[in-house]
């Protein structure tokens, strides 16, 4: 940031000068007027969402919104264990016998050329609201309003599903003189779906998310509150949500009067409660959850949720293990020419590998394409990746071995023919010898500052707030210290290490607590370790401290006395 200005719209969402959407959504127009259309003439309206997160959320923003403006709407969303991603003929075919007149997708419909197709074949109207990456082949859509295609420069370029979806919704009840009572649980909604997708928190995001983030604990919707209450959740006191050891001792513990809720609240608690129902369950659980006003039916569902979210963690924590078996016997020798890592095994639930895909990122610094056979013929996946390399990309790369396939730049899903897996790894690897160095393929930290223990203190953790809702494209600020003592370390939870450590500044030791999530195969840490982190506000027994989430540790580099002249600077970088 090179101005005073975009400082100030940085800190202060609130001051940015917004296009209209109408202005930058080419499509939004003849969206609205089919819609308004619809209402008017009591047509059938049919919502067609996704499995995960965003787009339950999407659907149920889209459902409360309609129903309200006087629509007659229903919903489907596919099945992710028969079906896969996005709307398909048997969607589309039975909305027709149900008597729709227009077909309203969420989160998908991108790349839907035969479904879209079959559509207007059947007499339907088709309005696409998606986010993920356009197809080279995208033309073939224009018998239908595609809410993707603005311009780079867009502040809306980064709006999840949800975004889209919230845009329109919007944009409808604002023409129809009818926004009283729908903005805010229209918010609460956008908000869940926006951070849950990993969307970036900058422009609007960042704007929508921050008041979200405000309204989400005194939301009046029944499922926001019961998701809440059965996460435990609730924000503490002024400054926001739950401490490291509260999250330890008692998973449920809950602080009323709630002012603001945090990001990772969402990323790690509530959104996986969610998207758990999209991988193993039954999404129909969500849409009550997101839809019902009666709170004894949303406790139900939000238990639900938990319940098939406890059985999600098992079962990632099974596959994972196998999955780096497999790589450590199969793959890690070859991962430096490779670039790239293909794990494909039989027996994987296909609703949590994108999961494992992440972790193994995490693990071994690589993109990571994982898949599990449906049958004998045919293989579905989940792609994860570094910031080099571009998922969608890569699959186009390999679109005539695929099947079905979509995502954008960090993820995405495909299938492909059994046959063809030896192919599709030889094109991936050629890929990604084509964008990726040896340089990037190894877990990298950017770290932002270097920071003595005694300079970690309240102040300094709320100057940090202003930099809040810190996420995707705005991470929390990583700090290092280097050859801290480990004073105090033991595995708590499942498989965490909470530890203490000091350093000595000027004769005096200073201590913090600190914990690392996941990290219980790494226990023991050594005695004296550099150590990357980020900070984090507990709460426990009414007392609030700043304590460390270690995000990375090294053996402390005893760096030599170099003498050097003042014209040749030798630089040291983390």
């Amino acid at each position: 940031m090179e101005t005073p200005e975009q400082v100030q719209a940085f800190l202060n969402p609130e001051s940015l000068v917004l296009p209209s959407p109408l202005e930058d959504f080419p499509d939004l127009a003849i969206s609205l007027e089919l819609l308004q259309n619809a209402i008017a003439s009591q047509t059938k309206i049919a919502i067609c969402g996704d499995y995960d997160a965003d787009g339950m959320t999407s659907t149920a923003l889209l459902l409360r919104s309609l129903r309200t403006l006087g629509a007659q709407v229903d919903y489907a969303i596919p099945s992710r264990m028969h079906e896969g991603y996005g709307i398909n003929k048997r969607i589309v075919e039975e909305f027709h016998s149900e008597g729709v007149g227009l077909i309203l997708t969420v989160d998908n419909g991108i790349s839907a050329f035969e479904p879209v197709a079959r559509a207007r074949e059947l007499g339907l109207a088709v309005i696409i609201t998606d986010h993920h990456d356009v197809p080279k082949n995208y033309h073939q859509l224009t018998l239908s309003s595609t809410l993707k295609l603005i311009a780079e420069s867009s502040p809306y370029r980064g709006v999840a599903g949800v975004g889209v979806a919230y845009i329109l919704a919007v944009s409808l009840a604002q023409q129809l003189g009818a926004t009283k009572g729908l903005i805010q649980p229209m918010l609460a909604l956008f908000t869940l779906g926006t951070i849950a997708d990993l969307a970036p928190l900058t422009g609007v995001n960042r704007r929508w998310v921050k008041r979200g983030l405000q309204h989400l604990p005194k939301s009046n919707l029944a499922g926001v509150q019961a998701l809440i209450q059965v996460g435990g959740v609730q924000a503490r006191g002024d400054e926001g949500v739950g401490g490291v050891e509260e999250k330890i001792q008692n998973p449920k513990s809950k602080i009323q009067n709630p002012k603001s809720l945090k990001p990772e609240d969402i990323g790690f608690r509530l959104g996986p409660r969610i998207n758990a129902i999209g991988r193993i369950g039954n999404p129909q659980t969500v849409i009550e959850l997101l839809t019902t006003d009666d709170m004894g039916v949303a406790l139900e569902r939000a238990m639900q949720c938990e319940q098939v979210n406890a059985s999600r963690q098992e079962m990632c924590q099974q596959i994972e293990q196998e999955a780096i078996a497999y790589v450590e016997t199969e793959f890690v020798a070859s991962l430096q020419q490779d670039r790239v890592l293909i794990v494909v095994q039989p027996n994987w639930h296909h609703g949590v590998i994108g999961i494992v895909a992440s972790r193994l990122v995490e693990r071994y610094g690589v993109p990571v394409f994982i898949g599990t056979y449906e049958d004998e013929g045919h293989i579905r996946g989940s792609a994860r990746s570094i910031p080099e390399f571009h998922v969608f990309e890569a699959l186009e790369y390999c679109h005539d071995l695929l099947g079905k396939f979509g995502g954008h730049k960090a993820a995405g899903g495909f299938s492909l023919p059994a046959e063809n897996l030896k192919m599709v790894r030889s094109r991936l690897i050629e890929f990604a010898n084509q964008c990726l160095e040896p340089q990037h393929l190894k877990p990298l930290l950017k770290i932002d500052a270097e920071v003595n223990l005694n300079h970690i203190n309240q102040q300094l953790y709320q100057q940090l707030n202003t930099l809040h809702p810190c996420g995707m494209d705005n991470p929390d600020p990583v700090f290092w210290t280097p050859n801290v003592q480990v004073v105090e370390q033991k595995i708590v939870g499942k498989g965490h290490i909470k530890l203490t450590i000091a350093q000595t500044v000027d004769n005096q030791e200073y201590k913090i607590k600190a914990i690392a999530w996941r990290w219980g195969d790494y226990f023991r840490l050594p005695p004296r370790v550099d150590v990357a982190y980020k900070l984090r506000e507990n709460y426990f027994n009414g007392n609030t401290t700043i304590e460390l989430e270690l995000i990375g540790v090294r053996l402390p580099i005893q760096l030599p006395t170099i003498f050097c002249f003042a014209t040749y600077p030798v630089n040291y970088h983390l």
